[in-house]
């Protein structure tokens, strides 16, 4: 029956001011240069639901166990049904404080869901990271920290609002 569980997919993600380009190509005699700064960064902790509900936290620190275990725990809290949530298998993801606390989850009515691995296709989020990075943040973001730490907060707050990535069952 459909209804009786919530689904979520959960990941990291990390933008920072050096930019994101997964390829490229240019003319033989062309030369081109892509302006970029080793800065700040931004870590950002989602999980997305197939109607495009995205609950997100980021952070300038690098992303680990501890404050992945504090948005799920806090998560746990707002749930109103069965939910599962599919992560992948990073190392944040395995720590024991994390098998430990999915014991007082399951209590909670929370459930998570490891993908078997090198199967990042099957995680829906990975889409939505990168949509944000090839697609919705724009360059000329990435010249300062502030105005890329506050791109990146705008468009993750409209996800689905105007910004959606299209889910297929």
């Amino acid at each position: 029956m459909r209804g009786e569980i919530d689904l979520y997919y959960g990941d990291e993600t990390q933008i920072s001011e050096e930019g994101y380009i997964p390829y490229g190509w240019q003319c033989k005699d062309e030369n081109i240069a892509i302006e970029s700064a080793k800065g700040i960064h931004i870590s950002c902790f989602g999980i997305l639901a197939r109607d495009n509900r995205l609950i997100y936290k980021t952070s300038v620190e690098t992303i680990n166990s501890d404050f992945v275990i504090e948005q799920l725990d806090y998560f746990s809290f707002t749930i109103k049904k069965h939910t599962v949530i599919v992560l992948d298998n990073a190392s944040i993801h395995q720590s024991r404080k994390m098998k430990k606390m999915q014991e007082i989850w399951a209590k909670r009515n929370l459930f998570i869901f490891f993908l078997p691995p090198y199967s990042p296709h099957l995680n829906i989020i990975e889409r939505l990271w990168k949509e944000l990075k090839t697609r919705w943040i724009c360059p000329e973001n990435y010249k300062e920290g502030q105005s890329l730490f506050y791109a990146v907060t705008l468009i993750l707050n409209e996800v689905g609002r105007r910004l959606k990535i299209n889910v297929t069952a």
